[in-house]
C-alpha cells in the first residue's frame, strides 16, 4: 500500500491533468497554438520543445497547467495571428474552455462504471442484505458480517426487510436461527433480538436492505456499470451543485459552512486509501466531479467566469478588452487564492485542535 501522501499526490494530479488535458486536446484541434503543457506546477525542472510546444516537469508535484498563445492580453490585444486564443470564434472558445469541465466529468463516469463493473450492479433483490452492524449488538455478537444474506429466520423466508424487522421485534427476548449466505456458503447462527434496544439499532443492531451487487455475462457488465456509473456521476453532479446553493445561502442567514481544503483533502484519502484501491477509485471520480462543479461557476479566473465573458461578449456585441478582462481575472485570481490560504489554515487549526 503506498504511503497517503503519494495516494493524495497521485490523485489530485490526475484530476487536475485530465482537466488540463481536455484544455489541450481541444486547444490542438480548433488549431490554437499550445505553448506548454506542464506536468506540476512551476518552477520548471525540466522542459522539452516538440513541435510548437514546451511539454515541461515541474517542481510543485501535482496537477498541471496549459498555456495558450494569445490567451494573455499582452500576447492578444492587437495581434491579428489567427493562432492566438482571443482571435478564435466564440464556439471554439467556448470548446477550448469547457473542455475541461467535461473531461471532469469523464473521468468521474469512467471511475464509476468501472467499480461497478467490477463490484456488480446495484439492483433491487428478493431477498435481505445485511449492509451494517452496529457496535456490542446481538448481531455482532453472532458473527454476522456486512454483506451476508439473510435467507430465513426460523427457517421461514423472509423477502422483504418490513418483514425482517417485524418477526424480530415480536421475538424481542427469545433465540432466533437465521440462515445466512456468505458467498458461496451458507451457515446458521442464533442470536437473541433485545427488548429495549438503543435508538436507532433496531432489535439486533443491524442495517439491512433490499438491493445487493447483481452480476450479469461478463460481456453485459461494461455496459450496464458504464449506465450506473453516469447516473451516479449525475446524482453527485446534482448533490454538489445543491449543497454549493445551501453553502451561499447560509452565509446569508449567519451559518458557518463547512469546508475543506487540501488538508481537508489529504484526511479524507488517507482514510479512503485504507479501504482499497476501489474506495480510492471512487473518491477521484467524486473528487473530479467537484473540480467541475467548482470550475463552471461564474467566478472570474475559473472557466466558467471565462464563459461568462464570451457570453457578455455575445450580448454586447463586442469583445471586451483582453486587458480589462485580465485584470478581473487576476483578481478573482487573488480571491481564490486568499479563499484557500484561509481554508488551508481553518483545516491546519482544525488538526491541531483534535476537531
Amino acid at each position: 500500500m503506498l504511503p497517503p501522501i503519494i495516494t493524495f499526490l497521485i490523485i489530485l494530479s490526475i484530476v487536475v491533468l485530465i482537466h488540463e488535458l481536455g484544455h489541450f486536446v481541444v486547444a490542438k484541434l480548433t488549431g490554437v497554438k499550445v505553448e506548454e503543457f506542464g506536468l506540476g506546477y512551476p518552477p520548471r525542472a525540466i522542459g522539452k520543445k516538440l513541435g510548437e510546444t514546451i511539454y515541461s516537469l515541474n517542481w510543485l508535484p501535482f496537477g498541471g497547467f496549459v498555456r495558450l498563445f494569445g490567451e494573455q492580453e499582452a500576447e492578444a490585444e492587437g495581434s491579428k495571428n489567427p493562432r492566438a486564443f482571443f482571435n478564435k470564434s466564440k464556439k471554439q472558445r467556448i470548446a477550448v474552455i469547457l473542455a475541461g469541465v467535461f473531461m471532469n466529468m469523464m473521468l468521474a463516469v469512467v471511475c464509476f462504471s468501472a467499480i461497478y463493473s467490477i463490484n456488480g450492479i446495484p439492483e433491487e433483490v428478493n431477498y435481505i442484505v445485511v449492509d451494517g452492524i452496529a457496535p456490542n449488538s446481538p448481531a455482532q455478537v453472532a458473527g454476522l458480517q456486512a454483506g451476508d444474506k439473510v435467507l430465513s429466520i426460523d427457517g421461514l423466508a423472509k423477502s422483504t426487510t418490513a418483514e425482517f424487522v417485524d418477526y424480530l421485534k415480536d421475538k424481542a427476548g427469545q433465540e432466533v436461527t437465521l440462515g445466512l449466505q456468505r458467498g458461496e456458503q451458507k451457515i446458521e447462527t442464533n442470536l437473541i433480538p433485545r427488548v429495549n434496544p438503543p435508538q436507532g439499532e433496531g432489535a439486533v443492531g443491524v442495517a439491512v436492505s433490499n438491493y445487493d451487487n447483481v452480476f450479469y455475462p461478463a460481456w453485459q457488465m461494461p455496459f450496464r456499470g458504464t449506465k450506473v456509473g453516469v447516473e451516479e456521476a449525475y446524482g453527485w453532479t446534482k448533490m454538489m451543485f445543491g449543497g454549493l446553493w445551501q453553502m451561499i445561502y447560509g452565509l446569508f442567514v449567519g451559518q458557518k459552512p463547512e469546508v475543506r481544503g487540501i488538508v481537508g483533502i489529504y484526511e479524507i484519502t488517507a482514510t479512503v486509501a485504507e479501504q482499497g484501491i476501489l474506495p480510492v477509485i471512487k473518491f477521484m471520480g467524486i473528487l473530479s466531479i467537484n473540480l467541475a462543479v467548482i470550475n463552471i461557476l461564474p467566478f472570474p479566473a475559473l472557466d466558467g467566469g471565462r464563459f461568462a465573458f464570451i457570453m457578455l461578449e455575445k450580448v454586447i456585441g463586442r469583445k471586451i478588452k483582453p486587458k480589462i478582462e485580465a485584470y478581473i481575472n487576476m483578481a478573482g485570481m487573488a480571491v481564490l487564492i486568499t479563499l484557500m490560504v484561509l481554508v488551508t489554515v481553518a483545516d491546519i487549526l482544525r488538526v491541531v485542535r483534535g476537531g
